[in-house]
Protein backbone atom coordinates (compact mmCIF):
# COMPACT_ATOMS: atom_id res chain seq x y z
CA UNK A 1 0.00 0.00 0.00
CA UNK A 2 2.10 2.67 -1.61
CA UNK A 3 -0.47 5.44 -3.02
CA UNK A 4 -1.19 8.86 -1.34
CA UNK A 5 -4.67 7.91 0.19
CA UNK A 6 -6.98 7.02 3.25
CA UNK A 7 -9.37 4.77 3.80
CA UNK A 8 -12.31 5.65 6.43
CA UNK A 9 -13.05 2.82 8.80
CA UNK A 10 -15.50 4.84 11.23
CA UNK A 11 -16.74 7.98 10.25
CA UNK A 12 -18.05 9.46 13.25
CA UNK A 13 -21.54 11.11 13.80
CA UNK A 14 -20.25 13.74 11.82
CA UNK A 15 -16.86 14.14 10.08
CA UNK A 16 -16.19 16.81 6.89
CA UNK A 17 -13.17 17.92 4.68
CA UNK A 18 -12.88 21.81 5.66
CA UNK A 19 -10.63 24.43 4.24
CA UNK A 20 -10.10 27.78 4.84
CA UNK A 21 -13.33 27.90 2.69
CA UNK A 22 -14.92 29.58 -0.52
CA UNK A 23 -14.76 33.33 -0.13
CA UNK A 24 -16.93 35.66 -2.10
CA UNK A 25 -19.21 34.17 -3.76
CA UNK A 26 -21.93 35.05 -1.65
CA UNK A 27 -23.80 36.60 -4.85
CA UNK A 28 -24.17 32.89 -5.58
CA UNK A 29 -26.22 31.88 -3.04
CA UNK A 30 -22.90 30.62 -1.94
CA UNK A 31 -21.74 30.27 2.61
CA UNK A 32 -18.23 30.73 2.56
CA UNK A 33 -17.94 27.56 4.52
CA UNK A 34 -14.74 26.49 5.50
CA UNK A 35 -13.47 24.57 9.34
CA UNK A 36 -15.05 26.46 12.06
CA UNK A 37 -12.46 26.50 14.21
CA UNK A 38 -10.20 28.01 12.01
CA UNK A 39 -7.27 28.76 14.60
CA UNK A 40 -7.45 24.73 15.25
CA UNK A 41 -7.26 23.66 11.54
CA UNK A 42 -4.29 26.40 10.96
CA UNK A 43 -2.67 24.70 14.41
CA UNK A 44 -2.51 21.07 13.17
CA UNK A 45 -1.60 22.17 9.98
CA UNK A 46 1.45 23.82 10.61
CA UNK A 47 2.22 20.32 12.93
CA UNK A 48 2.55 18.67 10.02
CA UNK A 49 4.16 21.19 7.84
CA UNK A 50 1.10 21.97 5.56
CA UNK A 51 -0.02 25.94 4.71
CA UNK A 52 -2.98 27.27 6.33
CA UNK A 53 -5.36 26.75 3.60
CA UNK A 54 -4.76 23.12 3.72
CA UNK A 55 -7.70 20.24 3.87
CA UNK A 56 -7.85 18.68 7.16
CA UNK A 57 -10.74 16.75 8.60
CA UNK A 58 -13.22 18.06 10.65
CA UNK A 59 -14.46 15.72 13.36
CA UNK A 60 -17.61 16.42 14.98
CA UNK A 61 -18.20 14.86 19.08
CA UNK A 62 -16.56 11.55 18.86
CA UNK A 63 -13.95 11.44 16.46
CA UNK A 64 -13.60 8.64 13.09
CA UNK A 65 -10.86 5.92 12.58
CA UNK A 66 -9.30 6.25 9.17
CA UNK A 67 -6.52 3.74 7.86
CA UNK A 68 -3.89 5.50 5.62
CA UNK A 69 -2.78 3.40 3.13
CA UNK A 70 1.00 5.60 2.84
CA UNK A 71 3.42 6.21 5.43
CA UNK A 72 2.03 9.75 6.47
CA UNK A 73 2.52 12.51 9.77
CA UNK A 74 -1.02 13.62 11.17
CA UNK A 75 -1.32 15.87 14.18
CA UNK A 76 -5.05 15.48 16.07
CA UNK A 77 -6.24 18.81 17.59
CA UNK A 78 -9.05 21.51 18.37
CA UNK A 79 -11.71 19.59 20.92
CA UNK A 80 -9.01 17.54 23.22
CA UNK A 81 -9.63 13.77 22.80
CA UNK A 82 -7.65 10.21 23.04
CA UNK A 83 -5.74 9.31 19.96
CA UNK A 84 -4.22 5.70 19.42
CA UNK A 85 -2.41 4.01 16.28
CA UNK A 86 -3.47 0.37 16.26
CA UNK A 87 -4.61 -0.13 19.36
CA UNK A 88 -1.44 2.01 21.03
CA UNK A 89 -1.71 5.32 22.44
CA UNK A 90 -0.04 7.98 20.50
CA UNK A 91 -0.04 11.96 21.17
CA UNK A 92 -2.79 14.71 20.98
CA UNK A 93 -1.34 18.13 19.80
CA UNK A 94 1.37 17.39 18.01
CA UNK A 95 3.29 15.54 15.26
CA UNK A 96 2.52 11.25 14.44
CA UNK A 97 3.75 8.96 12.27
CA UNK A 98 0.81 7.06 11.25
CA UNK A 99 2.62 3.75 9.15
CA UNK A 100 0.98 2.35 5.92
CA UNK A 101 -2.27 0.14 6.57
CA UNK A 102 -2.26 1.15 10.40
CA UNK A 103 -5.64 2.55 11.87
CA UNK A 104 -5.30 6.23 13.39
CA UNK A 105 -8.46 6.34 15.78
CA UNK A 106 -9.41 9.99 17.13
CA UNK A 107 -11.38 9.54 19.87
CA UNK A 108 -14.67 11.65 21.40
CA UNK A 109 -14.09 15.30 22.49
CA UNK A 110 -13.06 15.08 26.32
CA UNK A 111 -13.93 18.64 25.79
CA UNK A 112 -15.39 21.05 23.16
CA UNK A 113 -17.08 19.28 20.27
CA UNK A 114 -14.58 19.36 17.30
CA UNK A 115 -11.64 18.03 17.12
CA UNK A 116 -9.04 18.11 13.79
CA UNK A 117 -6.88 15.62 11.79
CA UNK A 118 -3.90 17.20 9.05
CA UNK A 119 -2.25 14.63 7.63
CA UNK A 120 1.16 15.75 5.40
CA UNK A 121 0.08 16.93 2.02
CA UNK A 122 -3.20 17.98 2.93
CA UNK A 123 -6.19 15.82 1.89
CA UNK A 124 -6.85 16.40 -1.68
CA UNK A 125 -10.33 16.04 -2.63
CA UNK A 126 -11.44 17.59 -6.01
CA UNK A 127 -11.62 21.42 -4.77
CA UNK A 128 -15.05 23.12 -6.07
CA UNK A 129 -15.11 26.90 -6.58
CA UNK A 130 -11.30 26.92 -5.35
CA UNK A 131 -12.12 25.35 -2.03
CA UNK A 132 -12.15 21.64 -0.50
CA UNK A 133 -14.52 22.59 1.81
CA UNK A 134 -17.51 20.38 2.73
CA UNK A 135 -20.49 22.66 2.43
CA UNK A 136 -23.66 20.92 4.52
CA UNK A 137 -26.00 23.84 3.46
CA UNK A 138 -25.37 23.47 -0.40
CA UNK A 139 -24.06 20.74 -0.43
CA UNK A 140 -20.51 21.75 -2.26
CA UNK A 141 -17.51 20.04 -2.04
CA UNK A 142 -17.11 16.33 -0.90
CA UNK A 143 -19.69 14.50 0.89
CA UNK A 144 -19.23 13.68 4.83
CA UNK A 145 -17.10 11.00 5.33
CA UNK A 146 -18.75 7.31 5.33
CA UNK A 147 -17.35 4.01 6.36
CA UNK A 148 -15.14 2.70 3.15
CA UNK A 149 -15.14 6.17 1.01
CA UNK A 150 -11.43 6.50 0.58
CA UNK A 151 -10.23 10.26 0.31
CA UNK A 152 -6.87 11.30 -1.61
CA UNK A 153 -3.58 12.77 0.30
CA UNK A 154 -1.49 15.96 -1.57
CA UNK A 155 2.16 15.45 -1.91
CA UNK A 156 4.01 16.23 1.00
CA UNK A 157 7.54 18.26 0.72
CA UNK A 158 10.49 16.85 1.92
CA UNK A 159 11.89 20.12 3.34
CA UNK A 160 7.99 21.54 4.14
CA UNK A 161 8.44 22.83 7.82
CA UNK A 162 7.15 21.68 10.90
CA UNK A 163 7.13 22.04 14.43
CA UNK A 164 6.89 19.87 18.03
CA UNK A 165 4.29 22.33 19.95
CA UNK A 166 2.00 24.76 19.58
CA UNK A 167 -0.40 26.67 22.05
CA UNK A 168 -3.80 25.23 22.37
CA UNK A 169 -6.89 27.99 23.51
CA UNK A 170 -9.57 26.12 25.82
CA UNK A 171 -13.14 25.13 25.08
CA UNK A 172 -15.16 28.05 26.56
CA UNK A 173 -16.71 27.40 30.00
CA UNK A 174 -18.99 30.67 28.67
CA UNK A 175 -19.12 31.85 25.38
CA UNK A 176 -18.89 35.53 25.48
CA UNK A 177 -19.17 36.85 21.50
CA UNK A 178 -18.86 40.69 21.43
CA UNK A 179 -21.85 42.16 19.09
CA UNK A 180 -22.14 45.09 16.79
CA UNK A 181 -25.52 45.88 17.06
CA UNK A 182 -28.19 46.08 14.15
CA UNK A 183 -28.50 46.71 11.26
CA UNK A 184 -32.54 45.42 12.40
CA UNK A 185 -32.05 46.25 16.08
CA UNK A 186 -35.04 48.54 15.64
CA UNK A 187 -37.17 45.53 15.26
CA UNK A 188 -37.59 44.73 18.65
CA UNK A 189 -38.44 46.39 21.97
CA UNK A 190 -36.02 48.37 24.04
CA UNK A 191 -36.65 45.63 27.08
CA UNK A 192 -35.52 43.12 24.87
CA UNK A 193 -32.60 44.62 23.75
CA UNK A 194 -31.44 44.92 27.23
CA UNK A 195 -31.94 41.41 28.14
CA UNK A 196 -29.79 40.58 25.01
CA UNK A 197 -27.29 42.49 25.77
CA UNK A 198 -27.21 41.70 29.60
CA UNK A 199 -29.06 38.45 30.41
CA UNK A 200 -27.55 34.42 29.80
CA UNK A 201 -28.45 32.60 27.11
CA UNK A 202 -27.67 28.66 26.65
CA UNK A 203 -26.10 27.00 23.71
CA UNK A 204 -28.95 24.85 22.28
CA UNK A 205 -28.48 21.21 21.54
CA UNK A 206 -30.03 21.83 17.61
CA UNK A 207 -26.81 23.77 16.93
CA UNK A 208 -24.64 22.72 13.77
CA UNK A 209 -22.47 24.23 11.20
CA UNK A 210 -25.21 26.51 10.11
CA UNK A 211 -25.62 28.24 13.13
CA UNK A 212 -25.73 28.40 16.70
CA UNK A 213 -28.96 27.91 18.25
CA UNK A 214 -29.44 29.99 21.55
CA UNK A 215 -32.03 29.10 24.68
CA UNK A 216 -33.15 31.80 27.16
CA UNK A 217 -35.17 34.52 27.07
CA UNK A 218 -36.94 35.46 23.66
CA UNK A 219 -36.75 38.83 21.74
CA UNK A 220 -40.07 40.52 21.74
CA UNK A 221 -40.71 42.46 18.49
CA UNK A 222 -41.64 45.90 18.02
CA UNK A 223 -42.25 45.85 14.40
CA UNK A 224 -44.69 42.88 13.76
CA UNK A 225 -44.25 42.49 9.62
CA UNK A 226 -41.71 40.51 7.76
CA UNK A 227 -38.80 41.36 5.92
CA UNK A 228 -38.23 40.56 2.03
CA UNK A 229 -35.08 38.32 2.02
CA UNK A 230 -31.83 40.48 2.29
CA UNK A 231 -28.22 39.49 2.70
CA UNK A 232 -27.07 37.32 5.68
CA UNK A 233 -23.17 37.44 6.75
CA UNK A 234 -21.11 34.97 8.86
CA UNK A 235 -21.85 35.93 12.29
CA UNK A 236 -25.06 37.80 11.93
CA UNK A 237 -27.47 37.25 14.82
CA UNK A 238 -30.60 36.47 13.40
CA UNK A 239 -34.10 36.32 15.34
CA UNK A 240 -36.60 33.79 13.95
CA UNK A 241 -40.46 33.95 15.28
CA UNK A 242 -39.73 31.77 18.77
CA UNK A 243 -37.63 34.99 19.89
CA UNK A 244 -34.34 32.88 20.70
CA UNK A 245 -31.19 34.38 18.80
CA UNK A 246 -29.54 32.42 16.44
CA UNK A 247 -25.61 32.76 15.20
CA UNK A 248 -24.71 32.41 11.45
CA UNK A 249 -21.77 30.15 11.16
CA UNK A 250 -19.90 29.33 8.40
CA UNK A 251 -22.91 27.27 6.52
CA UNK A 252 -25.03 29.58 6.71
CA UNK A 253 -28.08 30.80 4.15
CA UNK A 254 -26.28 33.66 2.19
CA UNK A 255 -30.24 35.46 2.40
CA UNK A 256 -33.03 35.50 5.14
CA UNK A 257 -36.05 36.88 5.54
CA UNK A 258 -35.93 37.34 9.95
CA UNK A 259 -34.17 40.37 11.01
CA UNK A 260 -30.88 40.84 12.45
CA UNK A 261 -30.31 42.09 15.64
CA UNK A 262 -26.93 42.24 16.06
CA UNK A 263 -23.81 40.97 14.40
CA UNK A 264 -20.99 38.82 15.65
CA UNK A 265 -17.31 39.66 15.93
CA UNK A 266 -15.40 37.14 13.44
CA UNK A 267 -12.96 36.85 15.88
CA UNK A 268 -15.14 35.06 18.73
CA UNK A 269 -16.90 32.83 16.29
CA UNK A 270 -14.26 30.03 16.56
CA UNK A 271 -14.90 29.69 20.47
CA UNK A 272 -18.71 29.06 19.09
CA UNK A 273 -16.96 25.75 17.39
CA UNK A 274 -16.23 24.11 20.64
CA UNK A 275 -19.07 25.30 22.73
CA UNK A 276 -21.02 22.40 23.70
CA UNK A 277 -24.54 22.24 24.28
CA UNK A 278 -25.59 24.05 27.99
CA UNK A 279 -22.48 26.18 27.74
CA UNK A 280 -23.69 29.93 28.71
CA UNK A 281 -23.75 32.47 25.75
CA UNK A 282 -23.58 36.15 26.67
CA UNK A 283 -23.55 38.73 24.08
CA UNK A 284 -21.91 42.15 24.73
CA UNK A 285 -22.58 45.11 22.48
CA UNK A 286 -19.89 47.31 21.15
CA UNK A 287 -19.26 49.71 18.45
Amino acid sequence: MTDRAFAVVRAGALTTVQDTGRRGHAHLGVPRSGALDPHASALVNRLVGNGADAAVLETTVDGCAVRPRCAVTVAVGGAPCAVTVDGRPAAWGAPVRVPAGAVLEVGAAVRGLRSYVAFGGGVAAEPVLGSRSTDLLSGLGPAPLAAGAVLPLGPRRPDAPGCDVVPWPAAPEELVLRVRPGPRDDWFTAASLRDFATRAYRVSPASNRIGLRTEGPPLERAVAGELPSEGMVLGAVQVPPDGRPVVFLADHPTTGGYPVVAVVRERDLAAAAQAVPGTPVRFIPVR
